[in-house]
């Protein structure tokens, strides 16, 4: 055992933790099920996304592709379709190519080795351990945000929990202390604390089932940890965007390349701004490196949209195109029904609603 927990009463935390999580354990749909498909999809879900906010996509999603053959041959634009909205899309493109790979070369069986695991697309050490610890009990820690609060408080860590070498610590430590006979409750057990109790702020220490337990709370100084190195200035990138229709009233629309932010996802075109004219940069744009001639309005709508490394700083256009005889690939022309059928970024849905908006008091008005 390491100084951290050499003295520390394994036994009683475990009982203590597990008994308030068989009263207090919320009843959520993956919980229903252990099929380690599904269990896989909820942890890449849950991953930088509330779980309020995950529970109705988690079910649409399963009820879209129930097992993982069925995830494995869908169309990935069907998929990334189902992901919209949820965000950090990396995160299904992953999913869905290792499912791809568990399908071909597992026979359609998530491993429930570590090592094999550990070897698919996108699949971290957290992963590793929520989804082999729930579905297959087997041993191994699951730390994720929630569980370094807890620890960092439990044993007075000051660690800086962006470190690499702090999480490592972290799952050291939780190897140390686990209930080695319900390791997939004892991990769940650790972020229901997190999430419930051992909050970032104002956690309930008062109700804590873990309390007797905690340095941190015997010393007053809860609120203090974990410590954090606070992130660089996040970059602004002013941006214009058009939503064009052509003459019959279908709008323009592209593909996003393969790489990078937000890959394969829809959009309305448009580039960034530096300093120029809006209308008239975004005018030139699209005549100069797309051949494309439009006339553009005046602005409809401006607004950010935060992502956790930058901030688009988004105005936009409606206008027409004039000319789209040399339309090609990524660009495609779809009809306002159409529209729903394609996965776009939540920026860009909310573009639409904005112009959908524009487009009815325009008709009022007449």
């Amino acid at each position: 055992m390491t100084t951290w927990t050499e003295r520390f009463p394994a036994r009683e935390f475990q009982r203590d933790l597990l008994d308030w999580f068989a009263r207090e354990r919320r009843d959520l749909p993956w919980r229903k099920d252990r099929d380690p498909y599904k269990v896989w999809v909820s942890e890449v879900m849950l991953q930088q996304t509330r779980v309020e906010t995950v529970i109705p996509y988690f079910e649409k999603f399963i009820e879209q592709f129930p097992t993982l053959e069925a995830l494995a041959g869908a169309d990935e634009d069907e998929v990334l379709k189902a992901w919209e909205g949820l965000g950090y899309y990396s995160r299904v493109r992953n999913l869905h190519a290792a499912v791809k790979e568990v399908k071909e070369h597992y026979g359609g069986k998530v491993p429930d080795r570590p090592d094999e695991f550990a070897k698919l697309k996108g699949v971290g050490p957290y992963t590793v351990g929520a989804v082999l610890s729930l579905a297959y009990g087997v041993p191994e820690p699951a730390v994720d945000g929630n569980v370094m609060r807890v620890l960092s408080r439990l044993f007075l860590l000051t660690d800086d929990i962006a470190k690499a070498s702090t999480r490592k610590r972290f799952e050291q430590i939780v190897r140390e202390i686990m209930a080695y006979e319900h390791p997939g409750a004892f991990n769940e057990a650790l972020i229901e604390l997190g999430a419930l109790v051992c909050t970032p702020r104002r956690p309930s220490c008062l109700l804590c089932p873990v309390q007797a337990h905690c340095r941190a709370f015997a010393e007053g100084v809860p609120e203090e940890l974990p410590v954090k190195t606070k992130k660089t200035a996040v970059k602004q990138v002013p941006l214009a965007v058009a939503v064009l229709a052509d003459e019959e009233g279908r709008i323009l629309i592209r593909k996003r390349g393969h790489t990078g932010l937000l890959a394969n996802l829809w959009e309305f075109p448009g580039c960034e701004m530096n300093g120029e004219g809006e209308k008239e940069k975004l005018e030139k744009v699209f005549l100069n490196e797309h051949g494309l001639k439009i006339k553009l309005g005046e602005p409809l709508a401006s607004f950010d949209h935060v992502f956790s490394h930058l901030i688009w700083k988004l105005t936009v256009f409606s206008g027409q195109l004039l000319d789209g005889e040399r339309l090609g690939e990524p660009y495609r022309l779809v009809s306002a029904r159409e529209l729903d059928a394609y996965a776009f970024p939540v920026s860009h849905q909310r573009i639409w609603r904005e112009y959908q908006e524009r487009a009815g008091e325009a008709r009022r008005l007449r």
